[in-house]
């Protein structure tokens, strides 16, 4: 009889902490880690690499071998019972002879989204849930978010002065913050598959948007270009790595110029790219977690729009003062107090000279599956 010596949260904690493990975002993927315990021992571990890669209890089922069999096993999300770029993880539960399983979380996938746990049901496996659910919802929020509204996780990320500004009233930007704040940025900016500023910020700083190291993915750069204005020989078109989004207004010679280089064009209609249709064309593409950089106009668009979903803002110890001076969030605002975008679950830590606050609207537009019971 397989009976643990542990409550099952024990298990799923030391799964959550397996699905961390990936050095690789496994986007569009949610992170998913598994253990198979058999009479108190755990026997097998696994984790989430990527797309196309063994699901966690693929891997898991592996590392257990025969001693599978008859075994409980607790995976953070629930198993997936479709063909994707791999088979269903219910069938190969199934061919284990499993028991007994224990998820974190209802899959928002809605391939899936509690159907698996039904399949297992009726194949006489003892199926239960909503263990460390929170957990595993934070784990997964940028997988939530994607799943439930089509869109992409959209981070807001800013470094500004004390009085929000992000450059003097001459336009000079570098730095407001030292550099360890910087590295955090960059940190911060590894946690997305794409990085999104305005085609002014590209103009006047000409940035790279790129990891400083090779141990991080190459993100995608996506310029927000109505009139096509980027430099064919600017760092962001030279990364390999670049979506331009502009308008049918724009010149279709520059337009050829850029897909030769190997740029992603997306045309829209209209004076001005429409931030939520470009948002699902991302979507589409499998981007599912963007960092929006700046400058103060796109920022100040995001928000206008209800579209952010998280805010990591770094205050730097100076007052750059002028009413001309560049402001880290422009945008049309709100007229009123209630109007505007609050935020909650606020952090606040020292990150080299500066503070750096991290928190999420009052009103998110992801929907979390945070049921009250368990099945």
């Amino acid at each position: 009889m397989n009976t643990p010596s542990h409550p099952p949260e024990y298990y799923m904690r030391i799964a959550l902490d397996l699905a961390r493990r990936s050095s690789a975002l496994p986007y569009p993927n949610p992170w998913v880690g598994c253990v198979i315990v058999r009479e108190g021992r755990i026997v097998g571990k696994g984790f989430h690499r990527g797309a196309g890669t063994n699901h966690a209890e693929v891997e898991a089922l592996i590392d257990a071998g025969p001693k599978a069999r008859g075994a409980a096993l607790y995976v953070t999300l629930e198993p997936c019972c479709h063909f994707g770029r791999t088979p269903p993880c219910t069938d190969t539960i199934l061919k284990a002879g499993v028991r007994e399983v224990y998820y974190a979380m209802k899959d928002p996938n809605p391939r899936v989204a509690g159907k698996g746990a039904q399949i297992l049901r009726r194949h006489g496996l003892k199926v239960h849930s909503d263990y460390c659910v929170h957990e595993a919802a934070a784990l997964n929020e940028m997988y939530i978010k994607f799943q439930t509204t089509g869109l992409p996780f959209v981070t807001a990320k800013v470094a500004a002065s004390l009085d929000g500004k992000i450059a003097t009233r001459t336009g000079q930007s570098k730095w407001i913050t030292d550099e360890e704040s910087r590295r955090r940025a960059r940190q911060l900016r590894a946690e997305h598959q794409a990085v999104l500023v305005g085609i002014n910020t590209v103009l006047s700083d000409d940035p790279h948007l790129g990891p400083r190291d090779s141990s991080s993915a190459e993100p995608w750069r996506i310029i927000l270009d109505s009139h096509l204005r980027i430099p064919l020989n600017s760092q962001v078109v030279k990364s390999g790595k670049c979506i331009v989004a502009c308008t049918s207004r724009a010149s279709a010679a520059k337009k050829a110029r850029l897909e030769s280089a190997g740029v992603r064009v997306m045309t829209f209609k209209g004076s001005q790219v429409p931030l939520r249709p470009l948002l699902k064309r991302l979507a589409e593409r499998e981007i599912i977690s963007i960092m929006v950089e700046g400058g103060g106009e796109v920022l100040g668009s995001f928000f206008d729009q209800k579209l952010v979903d998280r805010v990591c803002w770094f205050v730097s110890p100076v007052v750059l003062g002028s009413t001309k001076a560049r402001v880290a969030v422009a945008g049309d605002g709100a007229a009123r107090l209630e109007r505007a975008f609050w935020l909650q679950e606020t952090a606040i830590e020292k990150v080299g000279n500066s503070w750096l606050i991290q928190a999420r609207p009052s009103k998110p537009a992801g929907r979390l599956f945070l049921p009250n019971t368990r099945l």
